[in-house]
């Protein structure tokens, strides 16, 4: 017979890399990240705030590894992305400067990239002085207006995300350009 560490334990420690990873993460991504274990993934949830082993915050329903800071629209939004991507994703992680997330799918890695508004010149650079690790680069931007403004190798898609949703809506990226 199975016991609970046996039923549950593949998701525990998935749920709480996700939050000690991401350090602060909104209920409906994580749920998100658990495609058809929506309500197990919110049991365990609840079991690991009563245990002390996450924090939540019902007023934001963000969950946290204790720490204080916000969660920023990047990876906000690069967590919507992950989303997306989920059931053929094999790795996942947070990144650095200029990336904002990492993510391996289908043998391939990605890079997600978030361009805030007039930052794109930093980004550019930034980029530019960074070794090329990623096969593939998602490219977050605010509006689709930005997108003419950058000019980034590697680009597999644009988009713009709802962070409120969690809606991403891609724009192809055309080589010709």
């Amino acid at each position: 017979m199975k016991t609970r560490a046996d039923i549950y334990g593949k998701d525990v420690a998935e749920t709480v890399r996700l939050i000690t990873t991401y350090h602060r993460i909104h209920k409906d991504q994580l749920l998100r990240l658990f495609p058809t274990k929506e309500g197990k993934i919110e049991n365990l949830l609840s079991v690991l705030s009563k245990e002390g082993r996450i924090q939540y915050e019902p007023e934001t329903e963000m969950y946290h590894d204790g720490t204080k800071e916000s969660l920023g629209c990047a990876m906000r939004s690069a967590i919507w992305v992950l989303a997306d991507f989920i059931e053929k994703v094999d790795y996942h992680s947070s990144a650095d400067f200029p990336s904002t997330l990492i993510f391996f799918a289908e043998g391939e890695l990605y890079d997600v990239i978030y361009v805030e508004p007039d930052k794109e010149a930093l980004i550019e650079h930034a980029l530019a002085m960074t070794e090329r690790d990623a096969e593939k680069r998602i490219v977050i931007v605010e509006t689709s207006e930005q997108i003419g403004r950058l000019s980034i190798p590697d680009v597999t898609a644009f988009c713009t995300v709802d962070i409120q949703t969690g809606t991403v809506q891609y724009f192809k990226h055309n080589k010709e350009d």
